[in-house]
Formats: C-alpha cells, sequence, structure tokens
C-alpha cells in the first residue's frame, strides 16, 4: 500500500485529509494516514490553540496545516483596513442580499452584516509563524502559487509546501516557484477548483512535471472528487503520489459542518453540486440551493476576492443556524462547499473508520488491477 510520499511523510497509507475541524485532523493521523488542518478562518491566537490540541492528540505523528494567500485579491498591497475593504461593497449589492434574504423570511442583523474574509491574505505570515512553533510536517497553499514568505519558511525549516493547482500550465508555475508537493485538484473537488476532471488533469500534471527542468521528482497527489480507496487506487495506478480528499470528512462524526447541512450531503446526489462565485467571488463547487441559484451572469454577478466573502459569509453563518432550527427559508438557502462525490457520501461515520475504509477499498481495487494482469 505504501508509496514513496508515505515514507517521505513517515504514514502508513498516502491519504491526505484537509479538514476545518481538528478532531478529523488527529483523527486520520491517528488511523495511519496524513490530516492537514485548514487554518485560514482562524487567528493567530486560536490557530495557536488548535495546533496545540492537535500535538497533544496524535503525539508526535505528523500532520499538516493548510493557509490560503490568494495570489490576487482586491485591495492586495494597499493595506487596507476591515473597514475600508467593507466600504468597497457596493450599495445595490447589499440591497441584493437584503431583498434574497426577505424573499425566504430572513430579516436583516444588520450589527452582524458584514466582517472580515479569511480570504484576504492579510494574516497568512502570522498564522505560518504560528504554525512553525509546532512540529508540522507541511504547509499547503492554494488559490496561486504561494507567497515568498512562505516558500522561504519552508527552505528555512524544511518543511515541505504543497500547493493546489487547477490546470497543468498553474503546476509549472509552482515548479518554478520553488515547491515540493503538487496536488492535482480536479473539477469535482468542493471548494476553489478549475473545469478540468480530475481523471484528465493528473495525467496532464504529471506529464508536463516530466517535461519541466527540476519537475520530474516532484511527488503529485490527486485530488478532486475523490471519496474512496477504489478512485484513489485509480489516481495511484495514472502515477499519482496518493490522494488529498476533503469532502469526504464533511460528514463525519467529528466534523463540524452544519447540521442541516450534512442532512443535505447526506441526500444529495453528485448532481446536485455547483462552481459557483456567490460565496467567495472565485468559482467553488458547493451544494446547489436557492443562494448558488440567485448569483451569476444572469442573475447577480458576484463582487472579487474578499469582498463577495466579507457581504455573505456573515449571512450564510445565519442561515445555518436558522436552518438547524427548522427554518424553511433558510433551509432553502443552505449550502456549502463540497465536491461531486457527495453523491457516494450517504453516512455519518466515525473519520477512522473513512480512513479503514478507504484502506480495504484501496486494497480492493488493487487486487483486481493485478488479478486482470495475470489473466
Amino acid at each position: 500500500m505504501k508509496t514513496a510520499i508515505c515514507d517521505r511523510f513517515g504514514i502508513d497509507f498516502p491519504l491526505f485529509a484537509f479538514s476545518h475541524c481538528r478532531d478529523v485532523v488527529a483523527a486520520v493521523t491517528n488511523a495511519g494516514g496524513f490530516g492537514v488542518l485548514g487554518g485560514t478562518a482562524f487567528t493567530p491566537e486560536r490557530l495557536e490553540q488548535e495546533l496545540a490540541w492537535i500535538d497533544g492528540e496524535v503525539k508526535g505523528k505528523p500532520y499538516g496545516v493548510d493557509i490560503i494567500v490568494p495570489a490576487k485579491f482586491e485591495g492586495k498591497g494597499e493595506s487596507l483596513s476591515t473597514g475600508q475593504l467593507v466600504d468597497r461593497i457596493p450599495a445595490e449589492y447589499r440591497a441584493y442580499v437584503t431583498e434574497l434574504l426577505a424573499a425566504h423570511d430572513i430579516p436583516i442583523d444588520d450589527e452582524k452584516r458584514y466582517g472580515g474574509s479569511n480570504l484576504s491574505g492579510d494574516t497568512g505570515e502570522q498564522l505560518l509563524d504560528v504554525a512553525l512553533k509546532h512540529p508540522i510536517k507541511m504547509m499547503a497553499n492554494a488559490l496561486g502559487v504561494p507567497p515568498a514568505y512562505m516558500i522561504e519558511a519552508g527552505a528555512s525549516s524544511g518543511v515541505p509546501v504543497a500547493a493546489l493547482v487547477g490546470a497543468k500550465e498553474h503546476a509549472i508555475k509552482q515548479v518554478a516557484a520553488g515547491v515540493d508537493v503538487i496536488i492535482a485538484q480536479g473539477t469535482e473537488a468542493g471548494g476553489h477548483c478549475g473545469e478540468v476532471s480530475t481523471l484528465v488533469l493528473v495525467p496532464e500534471v504529471l506529464q508536463a512535471l516530466e517535461e519541466t527542468p527540476g519537475g520530474g521528482g516532484i511527488p503529485v497527489l490527486a485530488a478532486g472528487g475523490i471519496v474512496t480507496g477504489r478512485q484513489m487506487a485509480a489516481c495511484v495506478a495514472m502515477g499519482a503520489a496518493g490522494a488529498w480528499t476533503g469532502s469526504v470528512w464533511l460528514t463525519t462524526e467529528e466534523a463540524e459542518t452544519a447540521p442541516y447541512t450534512v442532512q443535505k450531503m447526506l441526500a444529495a446526489s453528485s448532481r446536485d453540486t455547483v462552481r459557483s462565485t456567490g460565496r467567495t467571488g472565485k468559482p467553488a463547487r458547493q451544494l446547489v440551493s436557492d443562494w448558488t441559484d440567485a448569483w451569476g451572469p444572469d442573475k447577480q454577478k458576484t463582487l472579487p476576492l474578499p469582498l463577495q466573502n466579507m457581504l455573505v459569509e456573515p449571512v450564510l453563518r445565519r442561515v445555518d443556524k436558522l436552518a438547524a432550527q427548522g427554518h424553511p427559508g433558510a433551509q432553502a438557502l443552505a449550502t456549502y462547499f463540497v465536491g461531486q462525490g457527495v453523491g457516494l457520501m450517504n453516512k455519518v461515520k466515525p473519520a477512522r473508520d473513512v480512513v479503514l475504509e478507504f484502506i480495504e477499498d484501496y486494497v480492493a481495487a488493487a487486487e483486481r488491477l493485478g488479478a486482470s494482469l495475470e489473466d
């Protein structure tokens, strides 16, 4: 079952699990995989608490941290305050959200209407400083080439830097920047993703790296819609070093996914997701809902990152609370990032069980492939 990346990261099985929930991260790492905490949503102080807790749970076993620092965003380099960014949200967008909520019988709570965005990139360096005080074994970034300070910190600390890409051209840029691990994420993925499917993207990236000076030895993790061991085995058969997963952990017992959203995910098919800019301003796959239906070129265009996120995230958190209380309008609006693999996610189970099922399914797939060669 082991690939070279297992030896590199000290893990038993090449399954990497991205989650915003520390319990999921610890459970996956303790089960022999590699948990990765999404750290961008935390303040530096809170991230310190989360990582200290993980350290105590995993007792030296490897884990990583993902800190998103977008390459492009509104106000980049201008040192703007949250208030100054909020001022850039046009009045017509504020009115549109108000009308959308009113149509679903949800009044606006003006006191908590807008907030800072964890996708503005302004706390990335502080979060990285906190992370490097802990025994992390990987730092990851998405939405472009990692900032120079991340590459430099990785080189000086000996902690590998991973980057998510949605096109082979992006992978080549990452190699030039000095990234150590490439995560080739297909359009099936939850969250921010491109337009190329995992089945096509992984071999494209592998071929591109082989043809790029210095790229041939860089491991590639496959991502996008992978929620079973057989899918993982297929990607390894194509040449991937392992799998990077996210959506499959959203319906585990440990996850902090909003309760009603979990119900939606368990009932969803693979066709019940859509790439929408309605949550962050960049295309991100999420559950179809009245919220995703309300945004788009033929409805209401979205604001750039992070303004769209600042406009809507506090509202969507309120929607989640109301949906859990049975509010029909909120339930119609409720959505969250999730990939097309959601159609295979139909039961709540412990994260450890998910890892074990991945291993069993992977082994069975490998045996089927082996048997086909013998025949």
